[in-house]
Formats: C-alpha cells, structure tokens, sequence
C-alpha cells in the first residue's frame, strides 16, 4: 500500500524539482467499528509526510473519536510535530433507512460536506468504505471540477468485502484515482481495482 500512496508524493516532487516535498494534508473518512479499526491499521503504516491528518465521521458516531485520539497520542510519541483534527458531519444513511429518504439526507450531508472540503481543501482522501465517505469524496469532486482544488481520493474495499463491494464502494469505484481491494475475487469482477492482498 506504502508505495501506492506514496504517488502523490512523487508527482508533487516533480512540479517542484529542487525543493523538499511539502506535507499532504491528507483527509481521512472514519466510520465506527471495524472501518475505523482498519482505516486507523493503513495509517500506522504513513510517514511523518502526510500531515496534517484531518479526520471526518458521522455526527453520530461515538465510537471512532476515541479511536482516533488513542491512535494520535501514540503517533505523537514517535512524531512530535504530529498535527490532526477531526470533523464531524450529518451521516448520509442509518442502517435499514429506506433508500427514498437516504437520497435526502445524502444530500443534505453533501451540503454540509462542501464547505468543511473547502476549507481543509486536501491533497490526499483516504477512505474504506462508510456511507460517510460518499458525500465527503463527492464534495471534493465537485471542488476539483470548480476548480479550486483537486484531490487524489484512494479508496480501500474492507477485508470483510470478499466478492462483492459495499454500497459505498460501487458508488467511488467510478470516481476514485485509486480502487484498491483485498480479495482476489473483485480484483476479477472489477477490473479498474488494484490487489494488493491482505493489507489491515
């Protein structure tokens, strides 16, 4: 995975030839329970290069703050100009709404998602997989077509997903730099995704 994200990085360094390569602020979609756990797996693994990291869950998810402040107060014993901050925003959909109204509400929490885009404006979204992800990746999409900032989105399918995608994954598949899956199996389905194997 080390090396496929290191991309940016790379093509940064060629725009710039003869200066240090800058931090990426990098963007990461959390969402509770194991998308979190393996979310917070894939960034143990970065370098003190993507910082700052800014966090974005859903405004009713209580499980993953404590997950992120844990996992930073580790990081900063290793890196001590460690940075991060972390966002909430409206969840797109709940388990079992009716897929009329998750229409609305995924909406209403694009909305919400454009500003808080634009202002923390990315290099770099990390995402794996939570309904959160869609209107956050979408919101910088659109700030890349407007102009103001393009964002490289990497999309990591969760182990748990052996032959078919998330909703959240068939919806980014079309829309994300880098599709990255863990099984065999969708790596055939798919043909636009990367596998790499087990990577959380």
């Amino acid at each position: 995975l080390l090396p496929l994200l290191l991309v940016p990085l790379a093509l940064l360094a060629r725009k710039r030839p003869g200066r240090r390569t800058p931090p990426l602020k990098l963007l990461v979609v959390v969402g509770s329970g194991g998308h979190t756990t393996e979310i917070l797996r894939l960034l143990s693994c970065l370098s003190e290069s993507y910082s700052p990291r800014h966090y974005v869950c859903a405004d009713s998810d209580k499980m993953s703050e404590a997950k992120i402040l844990s996992f930073e107060q580790k990081r900063a014993e290793t890196f001590s100009n460690s940075q991060f901050t972390l966002d909430r925003i409206p969840r797109s959909r709940e388990v079992r709404q009716s897929w009329i109204s998750s229409v609305v509400t995924t909406l209403y929490s694009i909305l919400y998602s454009f500003p808080l885009t634009y202002r923390l404006k990315p290099d770099l979204i990390l995402c794996n997989g939570p309904g959160t992800c869609v209107p956050v990746c979408i919101s910088a999409l659109l700030l890349g077509l407007l102009g103001m900032k393009r964002a490289t989105i990497v999309y990591v399918e969760s182990i748990c997903r052996v032959e078919t995608l998330s909703l959240s994954g068939k919806i980014l598949y079309y829309f994300s730099d880098y599709f990255i899956v863990q099984w065999p199996d969708l790596k055939e389905k798919y043909p636009k995704s990367v596998y790499l194997g087990r990577i959380v």
